[in-house]
This record gives C-alpha cells, structure tokens and sequence, in this order.
C-alpha cells in the first residue's frame, strides 16, 4: 500500500519539476509557472487510479526602460509596450528640475535635478499617449513631451 501511495506523490514532483520555467530576455521578464494536483482513490480490489492536471499561467511581462530627462527633452522620447505588461521607468534627471506626466494612466511625478525616480503603472490601455514635463524646466518647456505606444 506504502508504494501505491508513493507512486502519485512521486509523479506530482516530476510534475512540478519540470514544467516551472522562469525565463528572461534583455529587461522584459517573463514567468510561467505549473501546478499539479494529484489524487489518489483505492477500490475494493486493491487497484490504484491516479489523476494528474497540470495548469501553465503566464504573468504579463515587466518592460523596464531607462530615460533621461533634461533640458527640454526626454530620451527615448518614445516608448512602444503591450498592452496588459507592468512598465517601469527609471528616469534619471540631469539638469534642473522636470516633472513627468502621462494623464491618461493617472501619473504625475516630481523629477528632482540629479535623481532618478521610478514610475511604474499597468499599461491597461491600448493606444497612442502623450507624456509630457509638468514642471517649469525655462523657455523650451512647453517642447519636452514624448509617446507612450500601448499595442
């Protein structure tokens, strides 16, 4: 009975074993991950039936991208995602003060001169948005914008 038990728990590990898989490329970071479930019925005959289900779930992605902010521009000025992925920005100021807003997804940040500030949200949208300095940075101020591209 002892090795009729065995068996199931033994078939779950290897199970699990090899269907979890985490995987990265460049900054975007995909994970998959496997579960099983293992049930184990005995009948009167002594017979043992085993039942295996294993579900694969994939996370959205995370697309972290590195910018600068300085007089009177953001580089990259475009930024291309998917919908559904997390975005993370690292924006690194380097000059005076800027502030960095994306309306549409509810952002307004502060950009202290000589930090980096990290904004994050859920690209839950598709479409084309302007991001754009919300804080007085001198005369080309009103020119220090940038695209958001949800696809």
């Amino acid at each position: 009975m002892a090795n009729n038990l065995f068996l199931p728990a033994l078939l779950a590990l290897a199970v699990l074993a090899s269907g979890c898989t985490s995987a990265t490329t460049g900054t975007t970071t995909t994970t998959t991950t496997a579960t099983a479930t293992t049930q184990a019925t005995t009948t009167t005959a002594s017979a043992v039936t085993t039942t295996t289900t294993a579900t694969t779930t994939t996370q959205p992605s995370v697309k972290e991208i590195q910018m600068t902010a300085s007089q009177w521009k953001f580089e990259p000025s475009e930024i291309t995602v998917n919908q559904g992925d997390t975005v993370r920005l690292e924006i690194k100021n380097i000059d005076v003060a800027h502030g960095f807003s994306l309306s549409e997804f509810g952002i307004s940040k502060q950009l202290p001169a000589g930090a980096t500030t990290t904004v994050e949200f859920a690209a839950n949208k598709k479409g084309t948005f302007t991001f754009f300095c919300s804080v007085f940075c001198g005369s080309g101020h009103g020119g220090m914008t940038g695209k958001l591209v949800v696809q």
